[in-house]
């Protein structure tokens, strides 16, 4: 995966949209307008605060299905992100959780998108949706058949999981690069807002080689230079929100403020 051709830079931060809740959804309002007005704001406010690149994902959806989405997601969510083509310039990519990785690849080449991110792409997860096994073959032989030269982005030992064989992160990395053939992989804290350790993130990269690593939580305005010592770039949604509040929209000094301590640090800035 070139990152420099991708986002312009070495080290990207990539800031998220959380969608709304999307239709067919448990907790869908009725109201796509408001999603989509909503997903152009923090899109906006992202991109105007100095961010690399930017991933949407329907993480309103929850309780999430294991693997195929609706296909009222994979339309809303293609409709949303064309919409945000139209306001930003950076580089977007397509998360569909829980796993439908497919989906996003879908929704991505259609509209042009850069990267899709994939949380189980080797292994078997145990998650609150019950057993998710690895869908490195199909998504990868998808991706041909489609001619598309969208990069895949997989987490390794996902956070809300647990593995139910190999906890070994070095083993984990190198299966997820060598056997699912990812373009990058993401390592997490155990939770949505938890970082990864100074020592995970030490042992992936000497794992992953040539491939990049990059942060998949808990990164903020306090740590991200610490933490881009040992990654090639950042994921960043919980500590961008107003108050550091998940259900919260984006807020535009938080992004800035976290991307000015990114660029400002030794592991960019060098």
């Amino acid at each position: 995966m070139d990152i420099e051709r991708i986002f312009n830079t070495t080290k990207p931060i990539i800031g998220v949209v959380h969608l709304l809740p999307l239709p067919a959804s448990a907790r869908w309002g009725g109201n796509l307008k408001a999603v989509i007005e909503r997903a152009e704001q923090e899109a906006t406010a992202l991109a105007a605060g100095g961010v690399d690149g930017i991933i949407v994902e329907n993480f309103f959806d929850a309780p999430f299905t294991k693997e195929r989405v609706d296909p009222a997601v994979v339309s809303a969510m293609t409709l949303i992100v064309d919409r945000i083509f139209n306001l930003v310039t950076v580089p977007i990519g397509i998360n569909v959780l829980r796993n439908d990785g497919c989906s996003a690849m879908a929704i991505a080449h259609c509209v042009g998108a850069a990267f899709i991110r994939v949380n189980v792409l080797t292994g078997v997860m145990a998650t609150d949706q019950g057993l998710i096994e690895g869908s490195a073959n199909q998504l990868l032989r998808y991706r041909r058949e489609l001619g598309s030269d969208v990069a895949i982005l997989a987490d390794v030992l996902v956070k809300h999981a647990r593995p139910l064989a190999n906890q070994n992160l070095t083993i984990a990395v190198k299966d997820t690069i060598g056997r699912g053939l990812a373009d990058g992989v993401i390592i997490s804290g155990l939770a949505t807002g938890s970082p990864p350790t100074r020592e995970d993130l030490e042992l992936a990269t000497a794992a992953a080689g040539a491939t990049p690593v990059f942060i998949g939580s808990g990164a903020d305005w306090e740590n991200i230079g610490q933490l881009m010592e040992t990654a090639d770039g950042a994921i960043v949604a919980s500590s961008l929100k107003r108050g550091g509040d998940l259900t919260e929209p984006i807020d535009p000094l938080r992004v800035s403020q976290l991307v000015e301590a990114a660029n400002t640090s030794p592991a960019i800035s060098n």
